[in-house]
């Protein structure tokens, strides 16, 4: 038996958003929707940075099952926008019962991320913020729109 073999790594980047558009128009064919197919795919990419094709191919499933339970022909852009919500953050935690209080300390928290992305020059687009409770800790959270770069200034 052979104890000192080294197994060669082989690493993957994480696709870009022409790659992630056409991991997207994979995943989207078996998909019932009456939506342009090269259209939405786009937009998902845009909406997508960082996502690996396995991150890709969650939201298409789990937009296609939002739809399902909500008893629609065709999977919607809505749906899609739920899917990617759900892969980020994970299930939303309707059991979770914070107080008035609570919310309103989450919501100055998740305002305060929005403000501060807002006047700060070399900050991500904002592109949404939640207080609903989701994945294993997350009381809100703030969606940033992060361009695929890979130099920084030192300002940045």
């Amino acid at each position: 038996m052979y104890t000192n073999i080294v197994h060669p790594k082989i690493s993957i980047d994480k696709p870009d958003i022409k790659g992630r558009h056409s991991i997207f128009l994979v995943h989207l064919r078996p998909i019932k929707t009456e939506l342009d197919l090269d259209e939405i795919s786009k937009k998902l990419a845009m909406l997508t940075p960082g996502f690996t094709g396995a991150d890709i191919a969650n939201v298409c499933n789990e937009a296609a099952l939002i739809a399902a339970r909500n008893s629609c022909k065709s999977v919607q852009t809505t749906h899609f926008e739920q899917a990617i919500e759900r892969v980020i953050g994970g299930i939303e935690k309707k059991n979770m019962v914070l107080s008035p209080h609570e919310r309103t300390t989450v919501a100055y928290h998740e305002a305060g991320h929005a403000v501060c992305g807002w006047y700060l020059e070399h900050a991500d687009p904002l592109l949404k913020v939640s207080i609903i409770p989701r994945g294993s800790a997350a009381l809100g959270y703030a969606q940033y729109v992060p361009k695929d770069q890979y130099l920084y200034s030192v300002e940045q």
